[in-house]
Formats: C-alpha cells, structure tokens, sequence
C-alpha cells in the first residue's frame, strides 16, 4: 500500500508542477503518513531515526534531541515521500536527516511543495531539484530559496556554476539578498568584473557575495595596495589573492617571497601585479620552487619576478620534467631554438608533446617513457639517449 502511495505521489510532482490549489497532493501525503505508521501511540524518535530514516544509532543519538517535540510519525512520513518522490533514494534521504534532523518538520504542502514549484518555474528538473536538497538540505525548507535562484542562476550562468560553488559553501543561500548579496555585486560590477568573473570569485572564495559590503570595501582596497589596480585583467585574481586575508598576514607572505626569492621591494611589485595568487601559495611550495628555479635551473631573480605565473605551476607534474626534456634535448643538440623555462611550462600538454616529444621519436626513442614516468614522480638522473 505504502509503495503505490509513494508512486501515486512521485507521478503527481512529475505530472503537475505547477499544482493548483485543489492539489490532491497533502491528501495523499496523509495517506502515506498513515500507511507507514497506523500507531504513533509508542512513537520513539531515535527508534524511528534507525528503523524508518536509516540513520545510524551515532547519527539517531546525536539528531534525536532536536526532534524530541515530535510526538507523532505522520510529518516526517510526509518528508520522507516527498523525498521519494524527488527521486532521492533511502540513502540519499537519510543523508539529508543527518545533516538536517529539522528537515523532518518542514511543512511539505506549506513550504516544499511550493518550493519544488517555483524551482520549476525556473527551469529546473525534478532530478536536479533533488540533488540540490541532498546539497543544501535546511536552506531547501525556507521559501526565500526560490527568489534567490532566480538571482544566483543569471549571475553564474548555469546550475553546474552554481552548484560548483554550493559544494563547498552554501553562504549564499542565507544570506540577505538586497542588503548585502545585491549591493557587492553592484560595487564589484562598479570595479570592472563582469558576472563570470563575480562569478569564478564566488567559486573560489564563496563567501564574498555574502560577507559584509563594508568587508568587501576593505579587500578591494587591499588588492589595490599590492599594486593590481580596478578594471585591470588580474584585478578577479588579486581580490580572490587577499580576501579574508589581513593586512599583517599580506605584508608577512610579501617579506617572505622577497627573502625566498632574493627579491627587492621593486620586484616583489613586479611579482605579485602579474601573478597575484601568489600570496596563497603555501611557504613550503614557494622555497621549493625557489630552490629549483634558481638553485637548479639558474634563473636570475628579477627574471622570475618578471615571469612569477611559473610559480603556478605543480613542480612534480610540470616545472621538473619540462625542466629535464629542455636540458636533454638541448644537451644532445636536438633543441633548434633557445626555448625557455617559462614558454616550455605555458604550453599545454598536447602542444608540448607535439613540439617537443614527437619529432624525437628516432634519436630519442626513449624521451616519450622518461617524461611519462617524470611528470609521475619517478624522475630518471638522466634521461636516456639510448
């Protein structure tokens, strides 16, 4: 009974997504509240957490005090076939409780249903509105959802965007949207970035949109102050560089690359205008590539300075191994050009290999293995000629 309950239910948000207000739909979500417990007399909610949920003890322990007002079965039933009926499976759904034990409360035809309506409305299928209740779980049970979707899915440009952005935090859907979210993007548009770039921003450092505007204020100033001015191409990287970051730490990373790098005042400005993440970069992996640049390949300071995008790049999948087909080729008079570091290391591995692995194939049948298994780690002392 309770399975043809939940596929009447799952055929109806399918059939009617936009459900007029005669909607049969909070009948039949009683009706399966029902069927799944006819006696909430002995109702326990830990015990339902396990046996009904699927829960975890740990996880019914830790989630039963926030539910311990329930005293009957016949809403949380409700929840758990609207879940259904999105597609979530048992396990998905018991995610969501455990992430959200209050989920079990909301009102399905007061809050849910409207708001798998509106998400409709906007475009959104039935599938990816049950993938964003497995990501964002307490922010899906407020109606606001919907109104912020509407201004989010422009602004990103696409749900993947959008949801790249909510796996790793979900501030934007609390946040205020006229009084904080609406005006950053105004000030930011105000500073030269598009929506794409608002948007790249949003993906790396999610709190931006819904920090406070004065906060937002502060760190644009502080992007100015390393140099990177607005409306210029590396203003996106410079604000995603110093955000949330405070003053003392910025100057402490500066003197840093300075000492690491044997940089003057002048080029460390150099440095950080053309490749301002560089202040994200942790202290290990700048002496590292310190020691290789200069130590082993013999790059002048002022040379990296100028070129500082090459600290970008993964020492162990690309700096090292270009490094040694560079010197083998050049070694062994195979290198009909002077080809730099820095230009062997912007290429994409497609063209590298093209241009600097495949016409060697016969004088050096072995380049194309010692360079697989260097961007591996294994790095040969020397690449074989024969």
């Amino acid at each position: 009974e309770m399975l043809r309950l939940r596929e009447r239910i799952v055929s109806h948000l399918l059939s009617s997504p936009s459900a007029p207000a005669t909607s049969p739909l909070p009948r039949l979500l009683s009706a399966a509240a029902a069927a799944i417990s006819p006696n909430p007399a002995g109702f326990v909610v830990e015990e339902y957490l396990v046996d009904t949920c699927g829960l975890t003890r740990p996880q019914a322990l830790k989630a039963s005090p926030k539910l311990s007002h329930l005293n009957s079965p016949a809403n949380p039933n409700a929840v758990l076939a609207f879940l259904a009926g999105l597609g979530l499976s048992g396990a998905d759904a018991a995610a969501v409780v455990a992430k959200d034990p209050l989920f079990l409360c909301a009102g399905v035809e007061r809050t849910l249903v409207p708001v798998v309506e509106g998400l409709t409305g906007l475009g959104l299928s039935r599938s990816e509105i049950g993938g964003l209740v497995s990501l964002v779980h307490h922010c899906f049970r407020r109606r606001t959802i919907v109104s912020k979707l509407k201004y989010y899915l422009p602004l990103f440009g696409s749900l993947d965007n959008l949801l790249r952005m909510l796996k790793r935090e979900n501030h934007l859907l609390s946040a205020d949207l006229d009084k904080v979210v609406k005006p950053n993007a105004v000030f930011l548009r105000d500073c030269g970035l598009g929506d794409c770039d608002i948007a790249k921003l949003c993906i790396h450092g999610p709190r931006m949109l819904a920090t406070n505007p004065e906060r937002v204020r502060a760190m644009v100033a502080c992007a100015e102050g390393i140099g990177v001015p607005r409306g210029s191409g590396m203003f996106r990287q410079a604000l995603q560089a110093v955000a949330f970051l405070s003053e003392e730490k910025i100057a402490a990373k500066v003197d840093y690359l300075k000492n690491t790098f044997r940089w003057s005042d002048a080029e460390v400005s150099i440095a950080l205008r053309k490749y301002p993440v560089v202040l994200r970069k942790s202290k290990g992996s700048l002496k590292r590539r310190s020691e290789f640049l200069i130590s082993k390949v013999g790059l002048e300071p002022v040379y990296i300075a100028h070129r500082s995008d090459i600290l970008a790049y993964s020492m162990e999948g690309r700096l090292r191994p270009r490094y040694y087909v560079i010197k083998f080729l050049r070694q062994n008079g195979l290198l009909d050009r002077d080809l730099s570091l820095h230009t062997a290391v912007k290429m994409t591995e497609k063209v590298f290999v093209e241009k600097l692995i495949c016409p060697h194939k016969e004088a050096a049948p072995h380049l194309a293995e010692d360079y697989a298994a260097a961007c591996k780690g294994e790095l040969p002392t020397n690449f074989r000629f024969t």
